[in-house]
């Protein structure tokens, strides 16, 4: 905790003060009852407390409001996380052929689908939110925009995408740090459609690093990278060059699987494989969290490894809560005085419940 003015941090030294005038004036008090009434020892066997301990606790409520409010005219502020107003939050996801398998319920695509479905509840409806698909190449099928609705629609429609056998990372990757540059207004080349893949690497702005980036990127792919001018850490070095940091979810088990619509047997896009299961599955379709990991530590964003449903919703989840934020030293003032104003009325209450009364 800090203070805007920490010099009047010194009104505090009114509490001591308050208590040397309080034992000053019940001595006074004392003498004054000494000449007005000459039985004194009758006078406090009528008015003697029976529980002493309520006057200090009365005393120790309005003493310790008045530090509160010493406190709260030195303006003390706190770091807290606060919502940047024009945050922008890319999504991607990988959507190829592999993504229909059934290791994680009721598929990859299906969990992931769901799993976007509660960041995009759980994100600010202030902050602009972009979502990218690939498989062999990448295609923006929502710019970032507050219209979340949109984005949700897009999410359902993502098994419609048809973005040609195999993985790439990469260039996914650079498509998404082009997006988000436009969305926050740095411009690179071409601002229409996606570019062709060998164009791919001289479209995206070469901005420099920023600390709070108003710019995140939110990347889940369950395999290796098999197309693709650009490699997954070069995409990444993009990515770190604009100051953007990437959160990445390897999506799979590291076993057999099979696939929805090829029975136990099919294309893998994902891995490149063609499986032959005919009963034993298929393989070569495990996700890659070597790299992925690799690209978020790069980047200074996280990484999370999802095997079931669940783990994918949670980490989604959890980023809905926490991207677009930034540390902030936020005053709280206001705090203190309610603080004060509630520790007052509660000892005034119990000050005046408590009173001795005559009979």
């Amino acid at each position: 905790m800090s203070f805007g003015d920490p010099l009047l941090l010194l009104t505090l030294l009114l509490v001591p003060a308050t208590l040397l005038f309080h034992h000053y004036a019940i001595a006074r008090r004392r003498v004054r009852y000494a000449v007005r009434y000459t039985n004194v020892d009758v006078l406090a066997a009528v008015a003697a407390e029976r529980r002493p301990w309520r006057r200090w606790l009365t005393a120790a409520l309005f003493l310790l409001a008045l530090a509160v409010v010493c406190i709260a005219v030195a303006r003390p502020h706190m770091h807290r996380l606060v919502q940047n107003e024009n945050a922008t939050i890319v999504l991607v996801l990988d959507v190829s052929g592999s993504m229909n398998a059934q290791d994680v319920k009721p598929t990859r695509l299906g969990a992931a689908q769901r799993a976007l479905h509660i960041f995009m509840r759980k994100v600010p409806s202030r902050f602009k939110v972009g979502l990218i698909l690939f498989a062999g190449e990448a295609e923006v099928a929502t710019p970032p925009t507050q219209d979340h609705a949109l984005v949700d629609e897009a999410i359902d429609n993502a098994g419609d995408f048809n973005g040609f056998g195999g993985t790439a990372i990469g260039d996914a990757l650079a498509t998404a740090v082009r997006v988000g540059l436009q969305s926050v207004g740095i411009t690179g080349s071409s601002t229409s459609a996606l570019p062709a893949s060998r164009e791919l690497a001289a479209s995206v702005t070469q901005a420099k690093p920023h600390q709070n980036s108003l710019v995140s990127i939110v990347f889940l792919s369950d395999g290796h990278q098999t197309r693709g001018v650009l490699s997954p850490l070069a995409g990444a070095d993009r990515a770190k060059a604009a100051g953007i940091p990437i959160y990445t979810l390897a999506l799979g088990t590291t076993g057999q699987t099979t696939m929805r619509g090829f029975g136990n047997g099919g294309l893998g896009g994902g891995g490149g494989v063609l499986g032959y299961g005919f009963g034993f599955g298929l393989q070569g379709l495990a996700p890659d969290p070597k790299t992925l990991r690799a690209i978020a530590e790069r980047t200074g964003g996280k990484f999370y490894r999802a095997k079931t449903a669940g783990a994918a919703e949670a980490a989604y989840a959890s980023l809905g809560s926490k991207l677009g934020r930034h540390g902030a030293n936020v005053e709280i003032t206001d705090w203190f005085l309610v603080g004060a104003a509630v520790l007052l009325v509660l000892g005034g209450a119990l000050s005046t419940w408590w009173a001795p009364r005559l009979p």
